[in-house]
């Protein structure tokens, strides 16, 4: 009788320790695999537009297309038209300059400069219909392309001027609409800057169908996540933003959002997410499928050969040189650097003066050790040579697309002088005909191309005093890092006392059991 009761209290133990450690497990990875459950499953409309009788006809214009859009979905132009997709600006507080519209329509980048006196060329990626000038109606909500966001067709295409490519079907595309896509997402931020990777590094055409080792959450085999899994919209706003046109630390996604502040089995690596962002360890190279634009010299465009634009190539096929734009470098698998950010940043704006003598940064992140919000994250620096005016001292906005030449656009005359004078004058600020190049930096911090768990940065790649990923702060103490004559000293006597301690008590033990024996 005992030796069964025995048994059945050892098979009680045995069942609660397993309930306990299944019950300690689910509670552990549940979040995880709810994800992971979640982001394969494709979303089905519960419309099928095809059937819808207002689209089952041809239409003669885009404009069209979006008035049949919004007879159903009442308000949603209101939505739009408020959004910085829209305006291409948002209303934002810039320190020491006070509350600014600020955004890609009025502030210079280390790419293709600005847009305010380009608008034709670069609109193809605007949320609208023919935005080529200031003329354009930003009140009239048949001005919106509804489609740019919502075809799940994957046929449609934007050209100049911002309208439907000749070749789009618009019923067939309208009868196939639905929540935005990667391929309508990408479409615009993958080829950023006038090529595919050219801006940020770690969002490229690759991503379109990707595997884990490019990106564990956009892989197809895998969590196959949408951008809009991430950056989810309220009222046609997105969360997330580009710290190239934003200042404010506001409607920021954060990994923490799915995988909170604790992801780690291990408390050591918990304790770096107080000041080292996750990216920062998962993020160990970007551009690790095609090349990202790492320099761009526009002092060195505008040469001809027989009178005539001509374009050179590398091994790898990237483009090292075009008459329209200059000289560029490109790398791939590249290690990102890192800064101190808080979320917070500065921009230059269309009439600030510049100290030539220095790299002139075109946005500044914010942050430092001492700031409780900052974190260490890993950015992509891009380094580029751009025109300002040697008297004003201030960038130049060059005009650079014209129709025709003759017009100013430097894309066509291949004269600096013309396309300063009409670029600034677009702007309403000076120029005062004297021209000369300056280094620009720009600051893109990295997000996308979150490598698998095990390719993540090691602790010795920081932790060490050759070539520390982190060699460039240098405002903290680092351990394995930095030398501290006051924490050596401290850390060594502290090692001392403790092995003293131990010698003590060991001799104290041995004295004891002598003395003991004697009795």
């Amino acid at each position: 009788m005992r030796k069964i009761v025995l048994i059945l209290v050892v098979l009680g133990l045995a069942a609660t320790v397993v309930v306990g450690t299944l019950g300690r497990r689910d509670a552990t990875v549940s979040p995880l695999e709810r994800l992971k459950a979640r982001y394969p499953t494709r979303h089905v409309s519960p419309i099928d537009h095809s059937k819808l009788a207002a689209l089952q006809r041809t239409f003669a214009s885009p404009r069209e297309v979006t008035a049949a859009c919004l007879a159903c979905h009442t308000g949603r132009g209101v939505e739009v038209m408020a959004s910085s997709h829209w305006n291409w600006t948002r209303r934002e507080y810039v320190a020491g300059r006070g509350i600014r519209e600020i955004g890609k329509k009025n502030i210079l980048n280390n790419f293709c400069i600005g847009v305010s006196s380009n608008l034709e060329g670069c609109d193809s990626c605007h949320a609208g219909y023919g935005m080529v000038d200031a003329s354009f109606d930003f009140t009239d909500p048949t001005n919106i392309d509804c489609l740019a966001c919502h075809d799940n067709s994957n046929t449609y295409s934007k050209t100049r001027g911002g309208m439907p490519a000749a070749t789009v079907n618009l019923q067939q595309v309208a009868q196939h609409v639905g929540r935005p896509q990667r391929t309508n997402c990408g479409t615009c931020h993958f080829f950023g800057g006038g090529g595919n990777n050219v801006k940020h590094g770690d969002l490229e055409q690759a991503l379109f169908d990707g595997n884990r080792q490019l990106d564990v959450h956009m892989a197809s085999e895998g969590a196959n996540m949408q951008c809009v899994d991430c950056h989810v919209a309220e009222n046609h706003n997105m969360l997330g933003k580009s710290y190239t046109v934003s200042s404010m630390n506001r409607n920021r996604v954060a990994c923490e959002q799915c995988h909170s502040a604790s992801p780690h089995d291990d408390n050591v690596l918990n304790e770096h997410t107080l000041k080292v962002a996750c990216q920062t360890c998962h993020i160990p190279t970007y551009a690790r499928a095609n090349a990202t634009k790492m320099t761009w010299d526009w002092s060195t465009a505008g040469r001809l050969r027989d009178g005539k634009p001509f374009e050179e190539h590398d091994a790898a096929g990237n483009l090292v040189y075009a008459s329209i734009k200059g000289t560029f470098t490109w790398q791939t698998n590249v290690v990102p650097e890192y800064a101190w950010f808080n979320g917070t940043a500065s921009h230059y704006l269309l009439g600030d003066a510049i100290d030539p003598a220095k790299p002139v940064p075109i946005n500044t992140l914010y942050g430092s050790y001492d700031d409780r919000q900052s974190k260490i994250v890993p950015v992509k620096i891009h380094r580029a040579n751009q025109i300002y005016d040697q008297k004003t001292r201030q960038l130049i906005q060059p005009k650079l697309f014209a129709r025709e030449p003759g017009e100013g656009g430097f894309w066509k005359d291949f004269n600096w002088q013309r396309s300063a004078e009409e670029g600034m004058r677009s702007v309403g600020l000076p120029y005062s005909g004297s021209y000369a190049f300056v280094r620009t930096d720009v600051s893109l911090p990295l997000n996308h191309m979150v490598a698998p768990k095990a390719q993540a940065v090691g602790c010795q790649q920081c932790h060490t005093r050759q070539r520390s990923r982190l060699a460039g702060l240098r405002d903290f103490y680092l351990p394995g890092r930095d030398r501290s004559g006051l924490v050596d000293t401290f850390g060594g006597v502290a090692l001392l006392l403790v092995f003293g301690g131990v010698l003590v008590h060991g001799s104290a033990r041995i004295v004891a059991r002598r003395k003991r024996g004697r009795r």
